[in-house]
């Protein structure tokens, strides 16, 4: 009776289950049914804590593929939970660490997909809910919808990278298409900076470590320079590889490339289209580093800073695609 009390108080039926002292399994949810059923369905105990509907919504991601879909009676009570308020005090921290978590399944999009269906994404990042329903120009984005567009790309990160703050970048990168003046759509003009603000209040909202909160900023602000990066004359490409740390924290500039390949194919019918601009950018990054003090004897202080960027500019004007 005691094993089975404390299995009731487990989140999900699936998770509610054990084997006894005498290796019978103890089952008081029925969870070895759910589990035939590939259904995930909550236990009473689930009021006790409203995180759990964001951890029901991570199992979601997590097997997805498996062909686990969520119980409609969990499905109700989870909307009710969110009408009634249960999720308006939710502990920050803990918020971020069900997202970080849910960023590293195998599917993240379904995590963001159960979250609206249960109308909490509303209410844990209500940017990102804005963009549903909300267009962009057919030619660029088939597609259309800018939050259909953001899980698009966000599944292609997890192509491309394991990295959950590439991923979280992602995420986060195109929020400023949510404050777009109706009579602009389906156009976004500088919604790149209208975002970062975006950006900062949710970091800030959810206490988000400064790793993430940098590399979301960054491609929030420079995904589109990215995309362009073949068309930036010598002077821009050396600004863009300076505001994205490249010369200093290569580490920290792949991450960033990989953020906008992935925004780059996250667009119907493109998700296996090739994007030269990363490999450009790399090879920028190389020869601005091929231009050093030492190729300037006798010039020191702000004429070497000067001396060197000039050179610099000079030979990435060189290479640039005519």
């Amino acid at each position: 009776t005691g094993v089975a009390g404390d299995l009731q108080r487990r989140d999900l039926t699936i998770n509610a289950l054990a084997l006894g002292p005498d290796g019978e399994l103890v089952d008081p949810c029925d969870g070895q049914g759910d589990l035939q059923r590939r259904l995930l369905r909550h236990t009473p105990a689930i009021r006790e804590d409203p995180l759990r509907v964001l951890r029901l919504a991570r199992f979601a991601a997590r097997y997805h593929d498996l062909g686990f879909t969520v119980a409609m009676e969990t499905r109700r009570l989870a909307r009710d939970m969110v009408r009634q308020g249960d999720l308006d005090s939710l502990v920050p921290e803990r918020v971020f660490a069900e997202i970080r978590s849910a960023l590293q399944e195998p599917y993240p999009v379904e995590f963001f997909r159960v979250l609206r269906d249960l109308d909490a994404l509303a209410i844990i990042l209500p940017e990102v809910d804005r963009l549903f329903g909300i267009p962009q120009p057919e030619q660029h984005h088939p597609e259309i919808d800018s939050g259909v567009h953001t899980m698009m790309s966000l599944q292609q990160a997890v192509k491309l990278t394991a990295a959950r703050d590439v991923r979280f970048a992602v995420l986060l990168h195109d929020l400023g298409k949510g404050t777009t003046p109706a009579a602009d759509l389906p156009r976004h003009i500088a919604h790149e900076h209208r975002g970062i603000r975006l950006v900062k209040g949710v970091c800030q909202r959810l206490k988000i470590p400064n790793q993430y909160r940098d590399l979301a900023l960054k491609a929030c602000e420079y995904h589109l320079h990215c995309h362009r990066a073949m068309e930036l004359r010598g002077k821009t490409l050396l600004k863009l590889l300076n505001a994205t740390d490249a010369l200093r924290r290569p580490d920290r500039f792949e991450a960033f490339l990989l953020a906008c390949e992935a925004d780059a194919r996250g667009r119907l019918g493109r998700e296996d289209a090739p994007y030269p601009q990363g490999d450009y950018l790399r090879r920028a990054r190389e020869i601005a580093l091929e231009v050093t003090a030492g190729m300037f004897a006798g010039v020191e202080g702000k004429a070497l800073g000067e001396a060197i960027a000039a050179e610099r500019i000079r030979r990435l004007d060189a290479v640039r695609p005519q």
